[in-house]
């Protein structure tokens, strides 16, 4: 049974509230999944230990990051971080999630739905915004693909000097 630590009433505003998890799982003998406001390392670690949760789950905060499931499994394995994916990898798989989403919805609607998970990849990158004016406006998938090369290749040579 996976519980959301948050009513349909609340939407998306407002903490999600874990007790009422930690309540169901001392009744119920079958598995129980805890979701709600899981988003980092440590919000995992410090859920399951609450609640008695058998598992999480993660909603919003793998939108653009899905390192997200091998960093929880290696901190609650080892008790500290990982190294965060390099700008290699996270431009390898934003790629091949675009790729991905052209093929499944066509170019027109894969490039307007590309946007937002462009987006959501790169919001914590060096020099993000200027980069999302720039996507944004692109209309087909070279030109979204070309963008992000040129934008990693100058992050990584701001970075380098």
């Amino acid at each position: 049974l996976t519980v959301h630590g948050r009513s349909r009433a609340c939407g998306f505003g407002g903490h999600a509230e874990h007790i009422t998890v930690a309540a169901i799982k001392t009744v119920l003998k079958i598995p129980v999944i805890a979701n709600g406001d899981i988003d980092t390392p440590e919000k995992a670690r410090n859920i399951l230990g609450s609640t008695g949760a058998d598992a999480i789950m993660i909603g919003r905060a793998a939108r653009g990051n899905p390192w997200i499931f091998r960093e929880i499994d290696y901190f609650l394995k080892h008790g500290v971080h990982m190294q965060p994916p390099a700008d290699d990898e996270v431009r390898r798989v934003l790629k091949q999630h675009l790729e991905n989403l052209y093929e499944f919805y066509g170019n027109y609607s894969g490039v307007r739905i590309a946007r937002k998970h462009i987006s959501w990849y790169c919001k914590n990158l060096n020099g993000a915004e200027s980069f999302r004016y720039r996507i944004n406006r692109a209309e087909k998938p070279s030109e979204q693909l070309k963008l992000i090369d040129a934008y990693f290749l100058y992050k990584s040579k701001q970075e380098a000097a």
